[in-house]
């Protein structure tokens, strides 16, 4: 099978990168390379910018109804095309192709069209002053913004990112994760046929320091809204302090799974192992930390690891497989490393903490075993750095302050889910938790019109809904004295 060219898309155009240097793009499920992408520079970058500013005025002055049109025209597209992106999406990533079907390509379509919707409602503010004037608020474009999307959900979160931004009359230069570029390529493909204007989305391919560097400290770029590990996004903060641009930053997670005595036992054990592993625990907001009630915790940590042995784990591209391939090769040491690191930290394996072998297709792919530890304190580093992996840990406390000291207990403060049927005492731990998003009695349960984000390493500002109308748009307040 000959290899597949992924190009750049710019003003318009599919081009080769202007350099001519390329990357491997390997499929995780059976470790081969399959595709090449533009590994571009800030010659790339200069005529995607070039291109943005000059398709900004029309853009940024076309109506909320036509602009709104293209982007439900770009959403059918999605839709009409889902096998096809699912696929790629599993054979890009490693996911099962059914995860890829139900909740990327299904998420995709829904960004677009929930952002296509908002843009024809979005209303600003006016405020009187009694008798001697009016205030009304502006909320107009920033210009050209940078979307920079990660490697776990790639077309999810990437229309995520992009889908506010042009909704609000933005133009945008986006780089998917050269980890897993192939969805973004293929979505370029459906924005010429939704009749995107030229130059109003642009995709730049590459790795972090040859293109992502250079996209966030270009002087042309108004904003930066990055989804992808912490350490990446202080750089990202110190590259642009003096330049002020507006910062948009979902970053890692280490997210408490809290459980009482009282919960819904069956339910919440098949709950928490999907919290924990799906998408291979390769989800920022999967609850990685799992802390369990003492009088019940045998009982829970032995219905925990019956539930994730019985998971289906395999080729991504077959219909029946639950559990994929890790992303890359290097994902997969890095996990595996951590799981050593867990046993000589004192932890005990439950289940799993092995490079799984597939027979066939994927023999030389990176699989690794859901893996279950327990013995471990919370200051360990299996229990404090994010390992972004199907690793989780179990511990015990014994009441409701124990279990809220364990789960603030981080530098990271993305997520948490608490499962009680007793729902003052969820209320009062939801105030009490420092992060961003609580889920109670269930997991990944979201509404897009709701504040999207981190507290602590886990980020700054907030996305979906109103949130990401508004990082998009700057706030001009215009005062009208009355006439005397």
């Amino acid at each position: 099978m000959s290899l597949i060219r992924i190009q750049n898309y710019i003003n318009g155009e599919w081009l080769d990168p202007i350099d001519g240097q390329y990357l491997d793009d390997f499929e995780p499920a059976t470790g081969q390379v399959y595709a090449t992408i533009p590994n571009s520079n800030e010659k790339d970058l200069d005529l995607a910018v070039k291109a943005a500013q000059q398709a900004f005025p029309s853009w940024s002055n076309t109506p909320a109804e036509q602009k709104a049109k293209i982007l439900n025209k770009l959403a059918d597209l999605i839709e009409q095309n889902q096998d096809e992106l699912a696929e790629a999406e599993a054979r890009d990533n490693g996911k099962p192709i059914t995860l890829a079907k139900n909740v990327d390509i299904y998420r995709a379509a829904a960004n677009i069209r929930f952002f296509a919707q908002a843009c024809t409602q979005f209303s600003s503010e006016s405020h009187a002053m009694e008798n001697t004037a009016i205030n009304y608020t502006l909320r107009q474009p920033l210009g050209v913004v940078a979307c920079i999307s990660p490697w776990n959900l790639p077309l999810y979160l990437f229309t995520w990112k992009i889908a506010p931004a042009l909704a609000t009359g933005n133009c945008v230069i986006a780089k998917p994760s050269e980890v897993t570029p192939m969805t973004a390529y293929l979505l370029s493909k459906l924005c010429s046929q939704a009749g995107l204007p030229r130059g109003v989305l642009n995709i730049l391919h590459g790795t972090g320091p040859s293109i992502g560097a250079p996209l966030t400290e270009h002087p042309d770029i108004k904003a930066v809204s990055f989804t992808g590990g912490s350490n990446t996004g202080t750089l990202i903060k110190q590259a642009t302090a003096k330049q002020h641009k507006k910062l948009s930053l979902e970053l890692g997670g280490k997210n408490p799974t809290v459980v009482f005595a009282d919960c819904d036992f069956d339910r919440t054990v098949k709950e928490v192992a999907r919290s924990a592993f799906a998408n291979q625990g390769q989800i920022c907001l999967c609850g990685s930390r799992i802390l369990i009630e003492e009088s019940i915790y045998d009982r829970f940590a032995t219905a925990l690891r019956n539930e994730v042995e019985q998971l289906i784990i395999g080729d991504p591209l077959e219909e029946t497989t639950q559990f994929g391939a890790l992303v890359s090769k290097p994902h997969m040491d890095k996990v595996l490393s951590y799981i050593e690191l867990a046993k000589r930290e004192g932890g005990t394996l439950l289940t799993g903490g092995e490079q799984l072998k597939i027979k066939g297709r994927c023999a030389d792919g990176y699989f690794v075993q859901p893996t279950i530890i327990s013995g471990l304190n919370n200051q360990c580093r299996a229990n404090q750095e994010e390992i972004f992996g199907p690793v989780c840990t179990l511990q015990s406390f014994t009441n409701e302050k124990e279990a809220l000291q364990l789960a603030n207990d981080s530098e990271y403060g993305l997520a948490c889910s608490i499962w009680s049927q007793d729902i003052s005492r969820c209320h009062r731990l939801a105030q009490q938790i420092e992060t961003g998003i609580v889920w109670i009695n269930c997991w990944l349960l979201r509404d897009l019109r709701t504040p999207f984000g981190g507290m602590k390493a886990s980020g700054s500002g907030r996305e979906g809904g109103l949130e990401a109308m508004r990082f998009f748009t700057e706030p001009k307040n215009v005062c009208v004295q009355f006439k005397h």
